[in-house]
């Protein structure tokens, strides 16, 4: 750095509390704080979530699916809040890697990051897998499962040169995606409501006979699925956090608004959905398998239609680029500290475009296999999303886990946002909900299917933890690294307000 810089570093608050947790970041603060909830908004993206597994969800449990939306957002409600805390005291590039590092400690932190990056690079393959299928049907092709890899291979080279452009063609892209996204959902959604409208509201308390053959309840939680895709992004806003001036106080907002604003475009979405599809009977009995496309095509015609489609597109596209973006700062805060295989090469960073480049390459070349992969299996899209969630959720509880230890030896938040008092019980309700949706999702549903095919969701997190365990036994990545670890109860004391 020159005498200027390093002057300018002195004065500005940011640069001066990441040098008090060890780090002199190279990121361009170009990040505002709509530009970081517009990254955590489309990265949740309730367009992407909802259009991808609604006609899965409608199928098995029928109308009353959509109270998942709102009971996992109260959930994922309380981990936002936990998260908020930890952002707030440590706003380090990379979320759940450093917090789980300060929180408890190197080999805590490698585990928790090895499993995040890995839900994070399917995560993206899933959602471009999942934007084929539009981008065929806009394009006139017919959906089939060749196109709809070329087309997800396509838009993952798209976001990845959208990235490369730095932070600020990032958060305008962002911008761009949520004003697109949210305008997209209010007009699609009130126009469903005003003149498509088949219901009334007492259908979302009709099952319409789904699950006739066994346990509703069981049927419900399955179905739950679409709820607990719908509810993560809003960790990313942290994931950037060396990106945003003011990080301490913005991103833990950030993070509350796209929850309370994703959560209730998705559910709004949704119920329109539900209340234009005419006949549930045929989405159940697997007669109507593309509800969402025959609701569109009604309501819009095909010239409407294919408008909706671009505005869907856009919303998979920037949901995508938000992915690839906190996939790449994790790698990168990762291999800063010297904690990967080639961290040299990892933790190169342009100093032009403000990006790390090569953790941009990883993060577009690995979902690229994933999706290219997906051709041998013919309910792609559903294992996809299922081994992303799990690992994203997974992920999500190693932190809150990780705090809730360091309360019971006397970490006492010390950002400039905390929960105060209500800190410990916030933190064990959202570890208790983290399980219990753990646990729906590894449960076995399909008796009649082979048993790896049964389990697979299981033994896909087995496999991705079992795979690091032994990966950081054999390598010992944290020996290479003498940044700051497990500090979280000696540096700070605050009172409980």
């Amino acid at each position: 750095m020159t005498t200027a810089e390093r002057s300018g570093a002195v004065q500005d608050p940011d640069a001066r509390r990441l040098a008090d947790l060890g780090y002199t970041s190279e990121f361009h603060r170009d990040m505002s704080l709509w530009a970081n909830f517009s990254l955590g908004f489309t990265y949740l993206s309730p367009v992407v979530g909802v259009y991808t597994l609604f006609a899965v969800s409608l199928a098995l449990a029928g109308p009353p699916m959509i109270w998942s939306l709102v009971i996992v957002g109260v959930g994922q409600l309380l981990v936002a809040l936990v998260f908020g805390e930890i952002v707030s005291q440590y706003p380090i590039a990379g979320g759940l890697y450093p917090w789980a590092r300060r929180l408890w400690g190197r080999r805590w932190a490698w585990l928790t990051g090895w499993v995040y990056a890995i839900a994070l690079l399917v995560t993206i393959a899933s959602v471009v897998y999942g934007a084929g299928p539009y981008v065929s049907s806009l394009l006139g092709l017919t959906v089939s499962t060749n196109t709809t890899i070329v087309c997800a291979l396509v838009l993952i080279v798209l976001v990845t040169v959208i990235n490369l452009g730095g932070t600020r063609v990032l958060a305008i892209a962002a911008l761009i995606g949520f004003g697109t996204e949210i305008l997209g959902a209010l007009v699609v959604g009130g126009w469903l409501l005003l003149a498509e409208r088949e219901h009334d509201l007492g259908v979302l308390f009709d099952s319409f006979g789904a699950a006739r053959e066994g346990s509703y309840f069981a049927a419900f939680l399955a179905a739950g699925l679409i709820g607990i895709f719908q509810y993560y992004g809003f960790e990313a806003c942290g994931d950037v956090a060396e990106e945003v001036p003011d990080a301490s106080r913005r991103i833990p907002k950030a993070m509350r608004m796209t929850i309370y604003v994703g959560g209730a475009a998705a559910t709004f979405v949704c119920l329109a959905l539900v209340l234009a599809v005419p006949d549930f009977g045929a989405v159940i009995s697997g007669e109507n398998a593309d509800p969402v496309g025959g609701v569109l095509s009604t309501a819009f015609g095909d010239t409407g239609a294919k408008i909706v489609l671009a505005v869907v597109l856009v919303s998979f596209l920037s949901c995508a680029l938000s992915l690839q973006a906190a996939a790449s700062r994790l790698m990168y805060s990762y291999a800063r500290d010297r904690m990967l295989p080639g961290s040299g090469l990892l933790a190169r960073f342009s100093r032009s475009r403000g990006v790390p480049p090569y953790t941009l390459l990883v993060a577009a070349v690995v979902p690229a296999v994933v999706v290219g992969v997906s051709r041998f299996s013919e309910d792609a899209i559903v294992k996809i999303v299922s081994f992303a969630v799990l690992g994203i959720y997974l992920a999500f509880q190693l932190v809150v886990l990780a705090a809730l230890r360091a309360r019971v030896k006397g970490w006492r938040p010390a950002g400039p946002f905390t929960l105060g008092r209500w800190g410990f019980a916030v933190n064990v309700a959202a570890l208790v909900y983290g399980v219990a949706a753990i646990v729906n999702m590894v449960w076995p549903r399909t008796p009649d299917a082979p048993w790896y095919d049964d389990y697979l969701v299981l033994l896909s997190g087995v496999v991705v933890v079992g795979v690091g365990v032994v990966l950081m036994a054999v390598t010992r990545p944290y020996r290479h690294s003498d940044a700051a670890a497990d500090d979280a109860v000696r540096s700070t004391a605050a009172p409980e307000r």
